[in-house]
């Protein structure tokens, strides 16, 4: 395994490099979601709008099934090769994703190929995504120190939530640029071209990450030996998938789906809804590097218990509350809440995931308990409460969804803890070695 060189870039530097393809990637996957209604209506058309905005969802939530393959490929292309090839090709496959989706003819221009392309694109996205927040996430774990390792791989989490604020404040200015009649027929392309002008700026920035050449070169696992390893380590791989199950859930439902959940469900004004996801975005920013330095003082497990047991108590009944009188101060409110019980669990669950991974195979394992998390789960949240809502005829029904969810990541969270899995506290692993006296934070 490969570790970031300090020669040559001090630790603030390496965060900001390794972060910014992060972003890209979650902003591509906010303003898909942000823009869901819109996107539907071009490419999904259906007779009612409920069935068309679904059909968009899951399009949306289809992606993320592409997350486990990215992860098993591209995870062992990293523990092979080095984080940072690895991370410029997922950049690569990102921007290639994005342009597609911004250029892309309507279904009344081509016809059946339009959803299909459109499907495509996002599976190419999903691709990539599935070993972005691994690769950062382990990237910057083994950048830091035991003492301020969770601090720092909260700043991967944190890029997340710049990506979230930028695409929130170009929605804000589109809805007060636009009429909704062009946003929803040609507006809502604009973000995505955003993005992929972004992309050789990108490109440039995280061609500066450095690695240490010198442990690449002493052990290169080849793709079978990681696998092998990944096998080997099964039981630890499927309760960390389980554990960044209420993550996932968590985070596409207070980001992604805010916006058409409070213009399509609450029947809020557009400008609202979108206010609503900028300050989640800016709250989760200054909650996530401080609950990740909390998990340097107090340990991983607090923490993500505490806030997991919040979350059973209180996702149905706020959602609940919000619901029977729907205002923007209401929403504001309760997602503020939400954006805070998820910091506070995103912050240790993150870097208390990379570091129960072995480390031969450290960016696969932890990318693919990520990614299946976020397939089966937290992908298709938008779609699933978009579901349960029209099937119950419950506005809050999301809200039973985020309270199962954490009540599944509780459960792997103390099962974690009493495995005999090893994190790495001293210093960051070789590839090849293994912490054989380490005791789980």
């Amino acid at each position: 395994m490969t570790r970031p060189s300090s020669a040559k870039a001090s630790p603030l530097k390496s965060i900001f490099i390794v972060s910014s393809g992060n972003f890209l990637e979650m902003y591509d996957f906010m303003v898909f979601g942000y823009y869901a209604k819109a996107i539907g209506a071009t490419f999904f058309p259906a007779q009612n709008e409920s069935a068309s905005i679904l059909l968009s969802l899951m399009t949306f939530g289809a992606g993320f099934l592409m997350r486990p393959v990215g992860a098993l490929v591209l995870g062992a292309y990293m523990d092979r090769h080095g984080r940072r090839r690895g991370l410029l090709l997922t950049l690569a496959l990102m921007g290639v994703g994005t342009l597609s989706i911004a250029c892309m003819p309507s279904y009344e221009q081509i016809g059946i190929f339009a959803p299909l392309l459109i499907l495509a694109g996002r599976l190419i996205q999903g691709l990539s995504a599935g070993v972005e927040v691994g690769g950062v996430s382990v990237y910057l774990a083994e950048l830091a120190s035991p003492n301020n390792r969770g601090f720092y791989v909260a700043w991967q989490s944190a890029s997340q939530q710049v990506a979230v604020v930028f695409a929130a404040l170009i929605g804000l200015a589109l809805s007060y640029m636009l009429p909704p009649t062009e946003i929803a027929s040609w507006g809502w392309r604009i973000p995505f071209f955003i993005g992929s002008a972004l992309l050789p700026f990108l490109f440039v920035i995280r061609g500066m990450l450095q690695e240490d050449v010198s442990a690449l070169e002493e052990s290169r696992p080849d793709m079978k030996a990681i696998l092998a390893t990944v096998a080997d380590h099964a039981g630890v791989i499927t309760l960390g998938a389980l554990m960044a199950v209420m993550t996932t859930v968590f985070f596409y439902m207070i980001t992604a789906y805010t916006p058409t959940y409070g213009n399509s469900v609450l029947k809020l004004s557009a400008p609202s809804a979108m206010t609503v996801t900028l300050c989640v975005g800016l709250l989760n920013f200054a909650m996530l590097p401080t609950m990740g330095a909390l998990s340097d003082r107090i340990g991983r497990t607090p923490l993500l218990i505490g806030s997991a047991l919040l979350a059973i108590m209180t996702g149905y009944p706020a959602l609940a509350w919000l619901t029977s009188d729907p205002s923007f101060g209401r929403l504001l409110g309760v997602e503020l809440w939400l954006a805070l019980v998820y910091a506070a669990y995103n912050g240790a669950m993150v870097v208390h995931l990379a570091e129960v991974m072995p480390a031969r195979a450290r960016t696969a394992g932890f990318s693919l308990a990520y990614s299946l998390a976020t397939a089966i789960f937290g992908g298709f949240t938008p779609a699933l409460s978009t579901y349960l809502i029209a099937r119950s005829g419950n506005p809050a029904m999301p809200g039973v969804w985020l309270s199962f969810a954490a009540v599944i990541s509780v459960a792997a969270t103390l099962l974690l803890a009493r495995s005999k899995q090893k994190a790495f506290r001293d210093r960051p692993l070789p590839l090849g070695s293994e912490k054989r006296d380490g005791k789980l934070k």
